[in-house]
């Protein structure tokens, strides 16, 4: 057993629906969770040295475990910290923090002390990490913007800097995205630096505030996994859902929202596979009124056998 904390005992059948914002999802094999980077990394080589697949899972957005579970070992990512390196030049300040730090935590604590960049991911829900692998974005800006390095725990158990250029960051992906599906090439984000420019925190406050106020007016409120396809180049996933007539469509207890049709809602008792089930009506009937192939922005983990699925 890895050399943890005695509040992070591997368990094993635990629910994947508590660590989801779908508030879906079986059980895994075995679970951990883990409070440090340093807890982290000996999680993941001790899953390397036992020849155990193993699934990261920070905070629960933006991914669909199977309701069958996952067949592996989920290190649940729960490590927090945050410093300050060296300031590089006059206006420059570089952050560093741990993978699991709430990205819309981070941005409001850049902007209270006056560090602009991040004002943009204000509600954004998610980590830090979730977010570089998805090169996560809102209002014009992105996590490419401001990514300076990442740290992360390559395949082998080896820790090593990455610059951005090396993570193929493009339009909601990166090369970090499914690398979990070979073992040897699964790289685990442990933290991530920021170069941030100085600004006025009242200014960028303010900025942030109005982001905040259209996120809330756009977006449904309750469990989801956020936006569920990429917008195709030109258009808008959510407005193609729509003009398809699908906002309101229920598969069991799951729902293509009536607010964003781009967000597919539990509205209490949802199965992951009620959730497929919708992915997979709106991508046809998008391709069969329009031509557009919907790519999906959430990543779909865990057994998935015995379910139809033409999610790729």
């Amino acid at each position: 057993m890895p050399p943890v904390s005695p509040s992070d005992r591997l368990r094993q059948h635990e629910p994947l629906s508590r660590h989801t914002t779908f508030r879906v999802g079986g059980p895994a094999d075995l679970f951990i969770a883990v409070n440090s980077e340093e807890a982290l990394i000996a999680a993941v080589r001790w899953s390397i040295e036992e020849q155990l697949p193993y699934l990261i899972l920070g905070g629960g957005s933006n991914v669909l475990v199977a309701d069958a579970g996952v067949r592996s070992l989920v290190i649940a990512n729960r490590a927090r910290r945050w410093e300050a390196e060296a300031t590089k030049g006059d206006r420059i300040s570089r952050l560093r923090v741990a993978s699991c730090v709430p990205l819309s935590q981070l941005a409001r604590h850049t902007l209270s002390i006056g560090l602009a960049g991040l004002e943009w991911a204000v509600g954004i829900p998610g980590t830090v990490g979730g977010a570089i692998i998805g090169n996560a974005g809102a209002h014009g800006g992105c996590m490419a913007d401001t990514l300076a390095a990442v740290r992360i725990l390559d395949g082998a158990g080896i820790l090593r800097d990455l610059a951005p250029s090396e993570l193929g960051l493009g339009y909601r992906t990166s090369s970090l995205k499914g690398s979990g599906a070979d073992a040897g090439m699964q790289r685990t984000i442990v933290s991530a630096a920021f170069n941030l420019e100085t600004g006025d925190p009242s200014e960028l406050q303010a900025k942030a505030a109005e982001y905040l106020r259209r996120r809330r007016r756009g977006q449904p409120k309750g469990a989801s996994a956020g936006s569920i396809f990429v917008n195709p180049p030109g258009d808008f996933a959510g407005r193609l859902i729509d003009a398809a007539g699908l906002k309101g469509t229920m598969r069991g207890a799951a729902e293509i929202s009536v607010v964003h049709a781009n967000f597919v809602m539990n509205r209490g008792g949802a199965t992951a596979a009620d959730v497929l089930a919708l992915m997979n009506l709106a991508r046809q009937t998008v391709l069969e009124r329009f031509g557009v192939v919907l790519r999906p922005e959430i990543t779909l983990h865990g057994d998935w056998s015995g379910t139809l699925s033409e999610i790729d």
